[in-house]
């Protein structure tokens, strides 16, 4: 098996079945490939809604296991020399796994590498970054990010200064599309999950890194991503009463105690 997709669905059919309908109209030349779903406890999707798209291993969840938990069902049950992260509301362009595939077939010590992410609107999203800073993610999501310190702070950990049109290395990259290696996956560890949702890509990429795997740009390959921060649609002030909010801040706080002083 070439490459193994997962994808995990929480209360999110429609978007699940149109990434179905992407990947299985993107472009397969001589590559072996399945398809692992994981539904998190929805209970808005069924296996009866997949019989369309052919073959498809479907893991049904008792309850919400978290992100990362229920990411690392369909990579134990993957197969693949490379393993898809691939959120339910990404569309794949037509060539994007032939593209990775080549790519990482071509570069043996890139242990995950990601691609150029697009809005609805066609404008391009910040998919990699720098490591955060202590009060990175305070400034993210206030109006402290537009002083003078805090924006030069925001302004490295987006990678401002870096064209994005170029591959290269990153610290880390958005957990939205990963194209991992199964092999380095298996030296490094799949999610941490004691992080139920947030930070988990970025203690991920921290790892291969660990392992002396390389974490890679490429903006060759393209998806585009139906998705919205909460911060960035919400209020600052109401945002920081969201669940959302608390999520953040527990796997912030899991993060900084994990990697303290490196």
């Amino acid at each position: 098996m070439d490459v193994s997709i997962v994808i995990v669905n929480y209360k999110s059919k429609d978007l699940t079945l149109n990434c179905l309908r992407s990947i299985k109209n993107a472009d397969w030349p001589g590559l072996d490939y399945e398809i692992i779903v994981v539904d998190n406890y929805s209970v808005d999707l069924a296996s009866r809604d997949l019989e369309p798209f052919g073959e498809i291993k479907f893991v049904m969840n008792g309850r919400n296991m978290g992100y990362g938990a229920a990411n690392n069902q369909g990579i134990g049950q993957s197969q693949g020399k490379y393993i898809v992260i691939m959120n339910p509301d990404t569309s794949a362009s037509k060539d994007i796994f032939i593209k990775l595939f080549d790519f990482m077939e071509n570069n043996p010590r890139v242990g995950v590498a990601g691609p150029k992410q697009f809005n609805l609107d066609q404008t391009v999203q910040e998919t990699c970054f720098r490591w955060p800073g202590l009060l990175t993610p305070l400034y993210r999501r206030t109006p402290l990010g537009k002083i003078g310190f805090a924006k030069r702070n925001l302004d490295r950990f987006l990678y401002k200064d870096y064209n994005k049109d170029k591959i290269g290395e990153v610290d880390w990259l958005l957990g939205s599309f990963l194209f991992c290696r199964a092999e380095a996956l298996r030296q490094v560890g799949a999610f941490d999950e004691r992080f139920f949702i947030y930070f988990e890509d970025i203690d991920l990429c921290r790892r291969f890194w660990g392992g002396g795997w390389q974490v890679i740009y490429n903006p060759d390959a393209v998806i585009t991503h139906n998705h919205a921060r909460q911060s960035a649609r919400t209020p600052w002030y109401k945002f920081f009463k969201s669940i959302a909010a608390w999520h953040h801040l527990a796997s912030w706080v899991k993060y900084l105690w994990k990697w303290r002083g490196r």
